[in-house]
């Protein structure tokens, strides 16, 4: 029965080592992420440096 107890213990400080490693990770995305480019606040990213009006004709 004791066996039983240690494994138990076992799987349990694994589980949280996990949890630990998944933590970490998901830290490091979120700076990783947060370090992109900036742009001029209050501008959106997705359109910054569109020229309004005609577009130059594409030669092939």
């Amino acid at each position: 029965m004791q066996r039983q107890g240690a494994l138990k213990r076992q799987k349990e400080r694994e589980r949280q080592e996990k949890q630990r490693e998944k933590d970490a990770n998901r830290l490091a995305r979120r700076m990783e992420k947060g370090s992109g480019v900036s742009g001029t606040p209050g501008q959106d990213p997705d359109i910054a440096g569109i020229v309004p009006g005609p577009q130059p004709t594409v030669t092939e």
